[in-house]
């Protein structure tokens, strides 16, 4: 996709102007002690740590928000914010908050952080990168006895990889409907906040208003591939993708499998295989970098020797426009419309609660992340982000930035995911980089 359409999708644009301005875009506004590094070793043994909570004799990693696993992880995290002298504190949506002084109490923090909470079978780098990071900035301030003008804030937010909750509740985008949701632990989110420690019953005093904090800033793995590919180091994400679930039910007649002919079925198993390929050719007829998924289905009855009579799916579609996402979704109803007359069947769509916008990461900030990581001696490479985070909630009310680092083999949301420690230490570094200058703008 071409840089100016991309500008011009996202509905955040403005967010994204002035917030350092133009002359403090030079190399001389890389203000960071270059002398400051983070501590290798020391974040690929925590990664390895927290990979301990939720992990079963195979290797394979089960942190899903509000579990016990998940809860255990959190106050293993919480105890080493406290060590390093956060004080941390979870807020009415379950995100954990740790503050740090600065020298002038009345400039607004710089807030860094990600998530630990993984989705089944999930990797031990997503999300958990980010939030080790942001401790491991915290520590190396600590151990070189740097105090930041502004204060620094490292948030930690709850259940990301379940919608993106606790950053949603914090910019205001969590509805009562939302709150009712099944989360993958089986609670509803409402239930899942109180098992981490946060009151859905005052949602609202999560909630942060925009101006109440300098900037966002996320250090996270790509979750793909094309960094590993071209032999980058650092990736300089400008976008984040809007992200809308429906749930899809197609309903035909369950009967005998043997006694009904092939031309008096309505089977829904084989209206819904229509229009997954309706789906697949509908997000490709027109060019751009927007992606349709049907990721769940359930058949109904269920068995050799009866007709599906009814048949669920989960229809995902994302892109940076959400002006796109509604067009693609108009056109795969039309598509639906007319396999359910063809195969006498209906089929009809839910809407799913807890949708992502599309945003736009600050330009300005995307400058410095990238002279930063210049500075240090890294490639890099400006890119969209495929993936939903926390910060293009954060987007809503404060400008943002995300550090993307290689995954190898560009697999993600797996227990074969994987980011090396150098990667790991190139993309702290620049974190660490990038906050010491905003600091001094």
């Amino acid at each position: 996709m071409k840089r100016r359409t991309f500008i011009k999708q996202s509905s955040l644009t403005a967010l994204s102007l002035g917030f350092l301005g133009a002359t403090q875009l030079s190399g001389k506004s890389i203000a960071g002690d270059k002398t400051l590094k983070v501590n290798s070793q020391r974040i690929e043994n925590r990664i390895m740590e927290l990979a301990q909570f939720g992990r079963d004799d195979k290797g394979r990693g089960y942190r899903v928000a509000y579990t016990k696993v998940d809860i255990e992880g959190r106050a293993w995290f919480m105890d080493l914010m406290k060590k390093v002298g956060l004080d941390p504190t979870i807020d009415a949506a379950g995100n954990i908050i740790g503050k740090r002084k600065g020298k002038n109490a009345s400039l607004k923090p710089i807030a860094f952080g990600s998530h630990i909470d993984m989705v089944p079978d999930g990797g031990n780098y997503d999300g958990t990168l980010g939030s080790i990071c942001a401790l491991e900035v915290i520590e190396i301030l600590n151990e070189n006895n740097v105090t930041t003008d502004h204060p620094l804030e490292v948030i930690i937010f709850g259940n990301e990889e379940g919608g993106t909750i606790g950053s949603k509740a914090i910019t205001s985008g969590l509805t009562k409907e939302g709150l009712q949701q099944k989360s993958q632990s089986g609670l509803t989110m409402a239930d899942g906040i109180k098992a981490i420690g946060g009151n859905p019953d005052n949602i609202i005093n999560s909630i942060k208003k925009r101006g109440d904090i300098k900037a966002f800033l996320e250090l996270h793995i790509e979750q793909g591939g094309i960094l590993e590919k071209e032999n980058i180091q650092i990736g300089v994400v400008e976008g984040i993708v809007g992200i809308v679930h429906w749930e899809v039910t197609v309903e035909g007649f369950a009967n005998h499998a043997g006694s009904t002919p092939m031309n008096m079925r309505q089977d829904a198993l084989l209206a819904a295989s229509q229009f997954i390929i309706a789906v697949n050719e509908v997000i490709n007829s027109i060019k751009g970098s927007q992606v349709g998924t049907i990721g769940k289905i359930a058949v109904q009855p269920g068995a050799y020797n009866v007709i599906p009579g009814k048949v669920l799916l989960g229809l995902e579609i994302r892109d940076l426009s959400s002006d796109k996402i509604e067009m693609l979704y108009s056109e795969i109803e039309k598509r639906a419309a007319t396999i359910a007359v063809a195969s006498k069947t209906t089929i009809s769509f839910e809407r799913q609660a807890n949708p992502s916008k599309p945003a736009l990461t600050d330009k300005s900030l995307q400058q410095v992340i990238n002279a930063t990581a210049k500075t240090l001696g890294f490639t890099t490479k400006f890119m969209q982000s495929g993936a939903g985070h926390d910060s293009q909630h954060m987007a809503v009310i404060a400008p943002v930035a995300m550090i993307f680092i290689p995954s190898v083999g560009g697999i993600s949301h797996s227990s074969k995911e994987f980011s090396t420690a150098a990667d790991m230490a190139n993309g702290g570094n620049v974190l660490l980089q990038t906050i010491l200058s905003i600091d001094k703008v």
